[in-house]
């Protein structure tokens, strides 16, 4: 994963009260972002 969605899915899950495993892919980060956005509210307009 990138950096960026690094730095952003740490925030999401700690908002979500998870922990993620630090060696995702990027196709793989995308999917927990998501999932972690509709979890969480974020992201969403």
């Amino acid at each position: 994963m990138t950096g960026a969605q690094r730095s952003y899915l740490d925030t999401l899950a700690r908002d979500a009260g998870e922990q993620l495993t630090p060696d995702l892919t990027k196709a793989e980060a995308s999917e927990h972002i998501e999932r972690l956005q509709a979890k969480t509210g974020r992201g969403t307009s």
